[in-house]
């Protein structure tokens, strides 16, 4: 009891959902307030000068020719306004024609968002703000269903190559023995060597962050030698880009004509779509690499208030998560009826899931039911939050605390051996 009062096992009145969201809030800030300090020492020098250039140019230009400061300040925000529109000193293709559009509506439905084209008519504003609101969220959409075949195919790569190095283990101690205990011997290990095997999501990571790195180098190479960009300078606006930051200081595909236009063009779509999709899959997974580090952290901060008395708390929650496992509320006995559409045992232990531990590939209905289940666990997680009862663990939550994902990590959920429940 007094381990529940006082001790931050049980963090106050947090459960370990709510400490580990803290706890990551405070890391970012902590984080942002790290790269304000770098980017401010390093940026900063050169914006003074510039500044001082800017100034020295606009008092030389004003007395060479004869013009007031007012007037050629009216002359320059004249020219920015132009700007927006997407006027350009150099000569650049138009904005606004058929293909200009289509570019300017993948980087909002991606949420790029250049910057380097904005509609200026209230009609234009007023329809991408409905137009974004729906290209955006299945553009999102898209990118959890690619998420979720990338895991599946490195899943089962991965699973061949453990299969096959675990049946070059077995093949070699056996030289030697009778035939019929060879094979009984290498069927036997071969199938407890991959019974419940997942693969690593460092293992996953190297191969999604190798792939971000291939198709990086490859779409730089493109962009250097067509858009006539430093190496350096390239790698900057594929990362800019395929993260969907889009400063818009460099855009690929404006100029008012380029040799072999039509494949630069398609080209330049393809490398953005897949590094995009190759970054927001690596990402995810980075994710989850920080959610153990967060979790490593609440684990250190438990051991801090006691060893003896966290274990024998833990002993004590371990046995009562399984008389309590998906209940609506805590202190509530009797028997209880479990609601089919919000089991997370029930539900997402499904044939669907069954199949995704098996490496195969989901079709879009078990995708759409899976992720009417994950709605209904938030809808139901919401309620018991507002009535002021916190949302009971899991056994496997209670363990590595990856269980009942919403979204990607929904999708990653069970997939992995460091979000598997029994891990």
């Amino acid at each position: 009891m007094a381990c529940r009062s006082g001790c931050c096992c049980s963090f106050g009145p947090l459960n370990e959902d709510n400490a580990r969201f803290l706890l990551l809030a405070v890391l970012i800030v902590i984080y942002l307030l790290c790269g304000a300090a770098v980017f401010s020492a390093l940026e900063h020098p050169k914006e003074k000068l510039a500044k001082e250039r800017w100034v020295q140019r606009f008092e030389h230009f004003s007395q060479k020719y004869n013009l007031s400061k007012k007037e050629l300040g009216n002359f320059l925000r004249k020219y920015e306004e132009a700007n927006v529109a997407g006027i350009r000193v150099d000569t650049t293709r138009p904005r606004w024609d058929f293909t200009g559009a289509f570019y300017f509506v993948c980087t909002v439905v991606s949420t790029i968002g250049f910057g380097m084209t904005t509609p200026a008519t209230i009609g234009g504003k007023v329809f991408l703000i409905f137009y974004g609101l729906i290209g955006c969220a299945a553009t999102i959409l898209f990118f959890n269903l690619f998420l979720e075949r990338v895991i599946t195919v490195i899943a089962f790569v991965l699973k061949l190559c453990h299969e096959h190095r675990h049946r070059r283990k077995a093949v070699l101690p056996q030289i030697g023995r009778p035939p019929h205990g060879f094979a009984h011997g290498h069927s036997r290990t071969g199938l407890d060597g991959s019974a419940g095997w997942k693969p690593s999501v460092y293992c996953v990571m190297l191969i999604l962050g190798a792939a971000a790195i291939l198709v990086s180098c490859c779409a730089s190479a493109m962009y250097s030698s067509v858009e006539g960009w430093g190496y350096l300078d390239a790698v900057y606006f594929c990362f800019v880009a395929f993260s969907t930051i889009g400063f818009g200081d460099m855009v690929s595909g404006q100029r008012e004509a380029y040799e072999s236009q039509g494949a630069y063009r398609l080209g330049n779509f393809l490398c953005i779509l897949t590094g995009v999709c190759c970054i927001y899959s690596l990402f995810n997974v980075i994710s989850i690499v920080i959610k153990q580090v967060l979790n490593w952290l609440l684990w250190r901060l438990k051991a801090l208030c006691g060893p003896a008395a966290c274990q024998g708390t833990a002993a004590v929650m371990r046995g009562a998560h399984h008389s309590r496992r998906n209940a609506v509320g805590p202190g509530r006995s009797g028997p209880r009826h479990r609601d089919p559409s919000v089991d997370t045992d029930g539900a997402n232990e499904s044939e669907t899931d069954g199949r995704r531990m098996s490496g195969e590939m989901i079709s879009m209905r078990d995708f759409l039911a899976a992720n009417k289940v994950n709605l209904a666990i938030m809808q139901k997680q919401l309620s018991e939050m507002a009535n002021g009862h916190p949302r009971q663990s899991g056994s496997g939550s209670q363990h590595n605390g990856f269980s009942g994902g919403v979204g990607a990590l929904g999708i990653m959920n069970n997939r992995l051996a460091e979000t598997s429940v029994d891990r």
